[in-house]
């Protein structure tokens, strides 16, 4: 019998013996390469959301999306026409005023950010003087929701109270810094828009917000817009503002309202003078 077994062979002799492994017999051998699912694994995944990872990306990706939202806040119009569509109605722009055209209208130097960007007081963001630096380089505003007295253009009379109109917008407006409230372009390259200013010695409160177009009406340099199409106001319960002014200064007889009772029907607004003399907007023709 124990010749028998000596005879015999055992199940593994003729095997070689490999060194007992620490991995799993039940698996395959590890590779080199590693799919998708071991990148995803659990261990992995916890370096990406661990807070020494996390807030500084976050920090990094915030300050990205702010340096450009203010880049573009930032941006200078040069002119009317370049004003993005995103500023009609929603934003506004500051600037300060370099001329006054007509007593509802003038051009202003955009200045965007203000004294807090730099404008005034760095060397390099100076609002120019003169007429060579500021041609082509400044923005047209239309006041919106009034209809001004006409100066003499082309040969045609001026208007009655156009020269106190325009006086007036000139001592108002000129040099100062107004912001302005977009509404839309009109067809003569102009930027329709609302405009505010605040003055240091207004009385009897300091540095109130005032609307140029109402402070006009209620003087009685102007008159409520009227044109067929195209008006704007900036909303319902400003052009109620201005109509109510309108009547308080037509009852008053302040301004060009002064010899309306008198003239009755002879009497003409700036309308029906721009209607006389063929300065009707272009829009009223289509």
């Amino acid at each position: 019998m124990a010749a028998r077994e000596q005879l015999e062979p055992k199940p593994d002799a003729g095997k070689q013996q490999t060194p007992t492994s620490r991995f799993n017999p039940s698996t395959s051998p590890p590779s080199t390469a590693r799919g998708w699912d071991s990148c995803l694994s659990i261990t992995e995944w916890s370096d990406w959301v661990d807070p020494r990872t996390l807030i500084p990306t976050a920090v990094l990706t915030t300050s990205i999306l702010l340096v450009i939202r203010i880049n573009r806040r930032l941006r200078r119009f040069p002119d009317a026409v370049s004003i993005s569509p995103p500023y009609f109605r929603g934003r506004s722009i500051f600037g300060q005023v370099t001329s006054v055209g007509d007593g509802d209208n003038f051009r202003f130097f955009h200045t965007p950010g203000g004294r807090l960007a730099g404008w005034g007081w760095l060397p390099w963001k100076k609002v120019p003087t003169s007429k060579k630096d500021l041609k082509d380089n400044t923005i047209h505003i239309r006041l919106a929701g009034i209809d001004a007295p006409e100066l003499p253009h082309f040969g045609r009379p001026e208007q009655p109270f156009a020269r106190e109109a325009h006086e007036w917008l000139t001592n108002y407006l000129m040099n100062r810094r107004i912001r302005a409230y977009i509404h839309r372009q009109d067809q003569y390259q102009r930027a329709v828009g609302s405009v505010y200013l605040r003055r240091a010695f207004d009385f009897p409160i300091p540095f109130r917000k005032r609307d140029v177009s109402y402070e006009m009406l209620r003087r009685g340099l102007a008159t409520v817009y009227e044109a067929k199409s195209g008006a704007e106001f900036g909303g319902e319960e400003r052009e109620r503002k201005y109509r109510k002014a309108e009547w308080w200064a037509k009852l008053r007889g302040a301004g060009l309202w002064r010899d309306y009772k008198k003239k009755g029907k002879d009497w003409e607004s700036p309308r029906e003078y721009k209607t006389r003399m063929g300065l009707g907007d272009l829009q009223e023709k289509k």
